[in-house]
This record gives C-alpha cells, structure tokens and sequence, in this order.
C-alpha cells in the first residue's frame, strides 16, 4: 500500500488560517468588552478642565474635572469625541486602549463648534440659517456698569442702544432694527418698539416697570429698565434674536426682536470659591462752556440798555446791588461736578461632578451720584444655578433661581439744566453758620430742592425648571416652567423746606406720594423634540411645542398733603388730605402652538420652517389668535467638493430668510369698554366716566421680515466676516384713532392701516491678526446702516398726525420751522412764512422736515494679549442728527446763563450773528421769536460721536503654592474720550438730564 503524505507548506495554510480565524474572534469579543478609560485633556499650555468626552454616535459621555482628568467605560473599538468651545473637535478611537491622554488645539474662529442660543432650542454658529448677535461673558463681566445693556453698547450690527441718563438706575432706549410701530416711549400707551426680553428661558416684563411719572424729573421719561435687577457679572452670554427665521418662533413677541440673556452655570471639577471686587469713581464726561462773570454782566448791561430801561426794576437781584455782581461759581462744578463712588463685591461657589453641576453667587453693588449728596443706588443679587444629567444621560434638569433687592433713594430733580442756566455772580449756596442761603428771599437756592426725594425699592423674583428626558431614541421631551415676580415700590417727599422761605409755607405745604406695582407670572412650555442623524448625509430636527402665559399685575397710588410736622412725612397716613390716584389690577393671558423643522443634507444645504399660532387676551373675540411663520435657508458651499481643497477660503455660507412676527404689546384691556372713577362726586357719590370704546376688530400688528446675508471664513479662518441686508415692514399698526370731540372720546383703540418699513444693511469683521505662544490679537469690527420710512398711511393729511409723519419719510421725522438767519434790519430770528400771510403759524409754516435718529453705527474692539497681560478696547461711533442745546436756550438776557455761543449776538457793530439782540424779556416780540427758534431746524443738527467706550487692562497669575488657581487684577474704563462737534452737554443722551458718566475702576477677581 502507498502512503501519501499531504505537504508542509499545506499543513502550514490550515495552522495559520485557524490562527487567523481564532485572531478575528479575538478581537471581535475584546472589542464588545468594555473598557474603563481615563485620560488628560489638556492644550498647548495648561488642563483643560470642562471638556466634555462623548462616545460617537450616542449620547453616553463625560467631562474633564478640574485637572483635566476623564473617566469613561468605552468599547474597544468606539471612537471618543472631544469638544470644548474654543478649540477644534477632536476624534480619537479608542483601539481597546485603557489610557487617551490629548492636546486639543485652539480653533480660531470658533465657527463649527459655537453653539448658539436660539431661545427654544441651540444651534452652531455654522449651521444656523437666522440672524443672532452674541457677546459673551469675556465681554460683560467686570464692566463698571450697572445694566448689561451698556456692556453691549457698540458691540452688535443691528442692534443701537442708547442711555437716558447718567443717574444709576434709569433707563434705556434698545432699537434692533429700527422701530417698527408709531407707538413710541413716552406716549401715554406701552411703547410698541420694546423687545422681548428672556432670562433663562422666562419672559420677563419688558415696558416701564412704573406709569406713576413720580421719577420724571430725576430719570427721562420716568424710565427704569427692567434689566438693572440683574447683575452683568452673572451673565454668561447674550444673543439678540433679529430676523425672521430666528424670532418667529417667538410669534407675535418677536417683532421687535428678542435678548435672550444666559446666565453662567457650574462646572464639573472641584469645588472652588471666587472673591470678586471692584471700586469705580464716575464724573461727568464734559462740560459745557458758558459765560463767565464778566460776559454775564455785558449780557445783561447791554440787554436793558436794548429795552430802554435805566433803573433797574426789583428782580434785577444781580444789576441793583442786591447780589456782589462780581461774583463767580462754577454751578457745573457745584452741582453735577462731584464723584460718584461705585463699590461692588461679589462672592461665587462653583463645583460638581460629570452628573451634577451648581454655582451660587451672592452680590452687592452700590452707587452714588455726582449730586451734591451721599445718597444712590443699590442692588443685592443673588443667583443659583443646579444642572443635573442622569448616568445614563437621559434625563436632565437645569434649575435657575435669581432674586434680586434694588434701592434707589434719589433727590426729585436732576440738576444738570439748574447748573446750565444758573447766573455765575448768584449767590454762595451757604450761609457762614452752614445753613442754606436764601438771599433774603431772592435767591432760590439750587440745593434746596435737594430735601425733595424720589426713591423706589425694587424685588424681582425669577424661577426656572428645565426637565428634558430621552424617551425613546433620538427623543426627547422637555418642559419648561417659569415664576416671576416683580415688586415695585416708589415713593416722593416733598418737605415745606425746599422752597424759598420767602413764600411763607409750612408744612400744611407739603405733599408726599406712593405708589406700588406687584406682578406675577407663569409660564408653561412643554415641548417634544425629535432629532435623527442618518449616517452623515442628513439630519432631521423636529420640536412641536406650546406655551402658556399668565400675568397679573396689581397697582395702587395715593396722594398726601397738610402734615402737621415734616417728621410725620414718611407716614401718609398722616397727611390731613389724602387722594387715591388709582387702584387698577390688570390680568393678561396668551397661549401658543410652534413648532420648527430643520432639515440639513451633508451639513451644506440646510433649511429651516418654523410656525407658531398665538392667542391673546388683549385682542377682541373676533381677532383673539395670530399666524405666525418663517423660513430660513443656508447654503454652506465651501462643503462643495470644488471648495473643499481651497487654501484661502475656509467657509463659505449664504442664507436667506422670510416670515412674520407680531405684537400685542399693546397693554390689557383696550380692546373693551372701559371705564374710570371720576375725580369729582355727585350728591357724596363717586361716579364713573366712560374712558375707552369697545372695537371686537382690535387685532395684532403684523410685522414680515426678508433678508439674505453671505457669511465668510478666510486664510485659515483667521478672518471672519459677514454682510447682511434686510427689509422689515410693519402694517396693522395698534394706534388710537382719533374721533370727533361730538363723540365723548379723543380717540378709539383700533388698527390702522399704516405701514411701516425698515431696511439696512449691517456688515461684521473679525480677524485673528496675531498669534503665537505669547501673544494674541484680534479684531473686531461692526457697522450697521439703517433706514426707516413710512410707506403708507390712507388719509394722514386729514388726520390727527399729520404734523408727525409724512408718507415716504423716516417715522422719526420732526416738523419745524426753517431757520433763515437774523434779520439785519430787526435783530430778530427770521423763518419762512410758508403760506405769505404775515405770521407764523404751527400748522401752515411748519413744513421744514428734520430727521431725528441715526444714519449708520457701529464699533471696533481689539484684544492684545501677552501671555497674562491683556487689553481690550472698544471705540463706538454713531452718524446720527439730533436736538442740539438751541432747544433749550432761553431768551438771552434774562437772569440765566448762556454758552459762549450766544456772545455772537446782534447788535450794531454785529449784523450778521448767530443770535437775536439781548433783551431781558419786557420785549414781548423777541421772547415770542426766541421760543420759534426752539421749534426751528436750529434746534436740530449734526449729533455724531466717536467714543471711547470701554478699556480694560488686566493680568493674571497662578499662585499654586497657597491653592490660589488664579489672581485677575484689572483696570476698566467707560466712556473715556468722546470726539464731537454737537452742540450741547453729551450727544448720545441729548437733553438736559445728566449724561452718562465717565468711570474708571479698579478690581481683582481671586478663585481659590
């Protein structure tokens, strides 16, 4: 028999194929074992705590802890993904390694991984498809300012923000893409032009806070910003919602757009504690510069001679020897010259693990004013902020409570306009025993009316619950609960004392005033959101949600007067006359439906459809819910293959968006009849007066939003830059329509078929310009150019307004007289007598139009940073026209100061002057012309400015060997250095109120 025999090298396949096949096995069953996994994040220079390490592909994850350690059970073949905002994405498998340490590198432009706010859900920055400013917490904290509307002044296109006023605690007026109603400030409804203002989540109130007008003297328009509760150094970013793909979502509160305002929240890692501290000294930031002594007395010299008077009457206090003539005071210095002190601490605990994070911050800020007194603002805060996500990741809770106490104890009137007109030779403020000087009478002593106060005590309550849970894959449900309550308290004191003792009063004489507002709110938003992401070609993002809202607001004035002593003056209760202004309680409820769909193909064709459907209890039976809706779109072409290799263009995207928003701000209760007690009784009985007619037509004003930008990354994205160009236009404006007088009523509460546009254009750069292991600078740069116009209003000549607007022309517009100079033959003002009938008349010869606003505005910020040091600046600059101090002279000649501008007079020797002769005010002809050039175009002219608004110096250091992790020692400056050519005190107030103040501070922020 013959024995065959298989060769070696066969019998060496087989081993090594079994080999190989048991291998394969292996590895399959080791790479379905978990592994425990740890590591170090870390970048170039230092750990990176925070960062947060995600399985790809699921929602199982962790953060670094403050050394920049992670802990995570992987697969052996998962693949880590690491982010963090400010560095790139990075993805790392895992190889069944035990141990992934990792040095993240800094993403310049920050573009794919910034996530963005959108309100009811978050987006990157790539992939957005609306308009959204932001300015994060880099920018805002440690600003001496006391409401983060100034930190942002300058910092966004799009959005103009403007202070009232320099005293602590006023208010602002926040334009984000100009005004879309022709309800404005001031007028005896809510302003149609605020924004929606969010905190965490919850709308908070945004018009005035009080309508008693108490603080009308002392802050413009009797304003106090709801914002001033909240302090900037708890903030850790803000984004303004602008076109309509990003505020339809918002429905009929997003017309004028939306400041959605984040608050920081804790960071996994050990627990650490922060001191921080600052102390600013504000003065005011220009004078103006008027007459001295010497220019006075020829003034008034030279105005008596023009009115033929040679013996000086018994007023003529500084001509008939009653005061030193030669006397001089700085009443600028005196009165609005001093230091106003700002001291603010505020303490922070931070801490938590990868499951539950919490911060708590307590702090306390105080102010004075550059009045003569001790007295001013302030604010206790406090924040608390818990997150907690669930092991598993599924469930998560955030939690948000903020209260806040504000005092603010003021003098009645703002003394600015009493330091410009105040006569230089008046007499000393104090007699020679400390009293206040009265001049036997004839002098009313400026400080006097400082025994006159206005304070207001402020509690704001907010409270947030955000549960979101993952029910079934890629599903999510959340729901969002909010309470608000806001308690406002003011009060006014006026003492006998305060006027001039020559009249004789007592305190039968004086007059205290309360007022208090309570308001309460709840908001319900339940939400469901679906998300899928089908193997990187597309993505589907579905939220279905609704809201309800609920506001109570209850309020309450009363007026005393006749105290038997000034030390009962505090107690109301003991004024022998006692008046009940109002006692109004005011509910308002809204409901809504939205829903949003996001479809993404390749992360370079994205498009975005959202809808809301609202109902409001302010609007009639007929017309009580609103459609709401956009669609947004964006086209990332550098994602296209022809793109993707370019060397010098780094990201590319155009979007695109149409819809429409509304509003109902309107205020509660107009749609109805309504009616009013009546201020006089009839056989002992209080009666009622019908106040307002009942229109079930009243509905919401609309408001379509179209706009289409390009967005640009370059150079190795070391240049960012965006143009935008949009067209809102408002119609169905919520205005009073006027009636004839036969009626009963002025007007009644409807919708009028007005139309109003605003287009513009806003541009953006930044630029990373240095960069290496010590330094570090960047760019960035905003312009903004808006225009407004009214576009139609049926049958405007025949009504009410037609001395306001003008079809084709900015609703701002101001009709005025034109100015023609000083008549060489009179020394009177001339202006244009429209109509040739001799006079001048408001309704015939007002017919020169002025716009009042601005024609483009923006700001340039840089960041220089060498390794711990680093300064930050930021010019703003506004092109705008505005009132200017013409509105404001009185007749040269009387017993009131005047700028050095007026010494170019008329007179014989100077026929062409800027302004009328002298004249003490017997010449009735010339006080008449005065108060025309007031209400001319003089009054009106160039109000532009470059402004140094804000510089910060700072260093830090590590001091490891006594546990301090960081020591920030800082220099910030605000409203430095102004380059103007306006006419008046302070262009971006223009009035006669205090403007905003020039600061420096100086503080340190110490974590341990």
């Amino acid at each position: 028999m013959k024995t065959i025999t298989q060769p070696k090298s066969k019998h060496r396949f087989y081993l090594l194929l079994l080999i190989l096949l048991c291998s394969l096995h292996t590895h399959t069953l080791f790479a379905q074992q978990q592994i425990q996994l740890k590591g170090v994040v870390s970048d170039n220079s230092d750990i990176l705590p925070g960062v947060s390490v995600t399985i790809k592909g699921t929602t199982q994850g962790t953060l670094t802890d403050v050394n920049g350690v992670y802990n995570l059970i992987a697969k052996g073949n998962d693949t880590l993904v690491f982010s963090y905002i400010g560095y790139k994405t990075a993805e790392i498998p895992v190889n069944n390694r035990q141990t992934i340490n990792i040095t993240l590198q800094e993403d310049t432009t920050l573009l794919n991984e910034v996530v963005i706010n959108a309100g009811y859900y978050n987006v990157k920055d790539r992939e957005r498809t609306g308009s959204i400013a932001r300015v994060t917490a880099k920018d805002i904290e440690f600003q001496p300012v006391v409401n983060p509307l100034q930190a942002i002044q300058g910092r966004m296109a799009g959005v103009s923000i403007t202070q009232y006023s320099g005293v602590p605690g006023g208010g602002f007026d926040i334009q984000i893409r100009g005004r879309n109603s022709l309800r404005i400030k001031g007028s005896s409804i809510i302003d149609g032009n605020l924004p929606l203002y969010i905190i965490d989540g919850i709308p908070i109130w945004s018009g005035k806070i009080t309508d008693s007008g108490f603080s009308a003297a002392i802050l413009p328009m009797a304003d106090s910003n709801p914002l001033n509760s909240i302090d900037p150094n708890n903030i850790e970013s803000i984004e303004i919602l602008k076109d309509a793909d990003a505020t339809a979502i918002y429905g009929s509160r997003g017309a004028n757009g939306v400041v959605l305002i984040t608050t920081k929240k804790g960071k996994a890692g050990k627990t650490t504690f922060t001191v921080s501290s600052s102390t600013a000294f504000s003065k005011t930031a220009s004078k103006m510069k008027l007459m001295n002594t010497e220019q006075f007395n020829q003034m008034r010299e030279e105005a008596f001679a023009n009115d033929d008077i040679t013996e000086y009457p018994a007023n003529a206090y500084d001509m008939n020897g009653t005061w030193e003539r030669n006397r001089y005071t700085d009443w600028q210095k005196e009165l609005i010259g001093g230091t106003a002190i700002s001291k603010n601490i505020q303490l922070g605990i931070n801490g938590g693990n990868e499951y539950t994070r919490f911060t708590l911050s307590a702090g306390h800020n105080e102010e004075t004013t550059v009045f003569p007194t001790y007295n001013g603002y302030k604010r206790n805060s406090f924040l608390f902020n818990l997150n907690h996500v669930s092991k598993d990741s599924k469930l998560q809770i955030n939690t948000s409570t903020s209260y806040s106490v504000q005092s603010n104890n003021l003098i009645q009137t703002d003394l600015t306009k009493t330091s410009l007109t105040l006569a230089p030779n008046a007499p000393a403020l104090y007699n020679e025993d400390g009293t206040l000087n009265w001049q036997e009478g004839t002098f009313d002593n400026p400080l006097a009316p400082m025994g006159a106060t206005y304070n207001y005590d402020n509690k704001n309550l907010l409270l947030n619950a955000n549960i979101r849970y993952n029910v079934l894959p890629n599903t999510f449900v959340k729901l969002n609960l909010g309470v608000t309550n806001n308690n406002f308290q003011e009060n006014t004191l006026t003492p006998y004392t305060t006027y001039n003792p020559a009249y004789n009063l007592t305190s039968e004489h004086s007059n205290a005033q309360k007022a208090s507002f309570n308001t309460n709110s709840l908001i319900v938003e339940p939400q469901i959101n679906w998300f899928k992401d089908f193997n990187n070609h597309y993505k589907l993002d579905i939220l279905l949600g609704g809201a309800y809202l609920s506001n109570t607001r209850d309020s309450f004035s009363i007026y005393g007067t006749g105290f038997i002593s000034d030390a009962l003056l505090t107690n109301i209760g003991a004024a022998n006359n006692k008046i009940i202004s109002s006692i109004t309680n005011s509910k308002y409820n809204y409901a809504a439906v939205f829903s949003r769909f996001n479809f993404s193909y390749r992360d370079k064709y994205i498009f975005n459809l959202t809808a809301r459907r609202d109902g409001s209890s302010r609007f009639g039976d007929n017309n009580r819910f609103g459609n709401f809706g956009a669609v947004g779109t964006a086209w990332v072409f550098t994602e296209e293959n022809f793109l993707k290799n370019n060397n010098w263009l780094n990201f590319g995207k155009i979007r695109a968006s149409y819809g429409t928003a509304g509003s109902d701000n309107i205020g509660d209760y107009q749609y109805l009849d309504t009616y009013t007690l009546s201020t006089t009784k009839y056989g002992g009985t209080v009666g009622l007066n019908p106040s307002r007619l009942y229109n079930p037509d009243f509905s919401w004003e609309k408001t379509t939003k179209l706009e289409t930008a390009l967005e640009l990354g370059l150079f190795n994205d070391r240049i960012h830059t965006s143009i935008a160009w949009y067209k809102n236009r408002s119609s169905n404006q919520l205005v009073g329509i006027p009636l004839p007088g036969t009626t009963g009523f002025s007007s009644i509460q409807a919708n009028l078929d007005a139309t109003v546009e605003n287009s513009g254009w806003e541009f953006t750069l930044n630029t990373v310009n240095l960069q290496n292991t010590d330094w570090y600078w960047t760019t960035n740069f905003n312009i903004s150019f808006p225009k407004n116009k009214l576009v139609s209003f049926p049958d405007l000549e025949g009504s009410t307004y037609a001395d306001q607007f003008v079809v084709g022309e900015p609703t701002s517009i101001r009709k005025v007289y034109h100015y023609e100079g000083v008549n060489p033959e009179t020394g009177l003002y001339q202006f244009t007598d429209y109509d040739n009938d001799g006079k001048l008349t408001p309704t015939e010869d007002k017919q020169m139009i002025k716009e009042i606003g601005v024609q483009y505005y923006g700001g340039v910020q840089n960041t220089v940073s060498y390794k711990n040091i680093s300064l930050d600046f930021l010019f703003q600059f506004v092109k705008q026209q505005g009132y200017n101090y013409n509105q404001a002279i009185i007749l040269p000649g009387i017993l009131r100061n005047q700028p050095i501008e007026v010494l170019d007079h008329f007179n014989l020797e100077n026929k062409n002057a800027s302004y009328s002769f002298y004249s003490t005010g017997v010449n009735s002809e010339a006080l008449n012309n005065s108060f025309l050039l007031q209400e001319s175009d003089k009054a009106i002219s160039d109000a532009s400015y470059i402004r140094l608004k804000n510089i910060s110096l700072s260093y830090t250091l590590k001091i490891p060997k006594v546990k301090i992790e960081s020591l920030k020692l800082y220099f910030q400056g605000q409203n430095l250095w102004t380059i103007t050519n306006y006419f008046g005190l302070d262009p971006e107030s223009g009035s006669n109120y205090l403007p905003p103040l020039k600061t420096y501070a100086f503080g340190f922020q110490l974590t341990f």
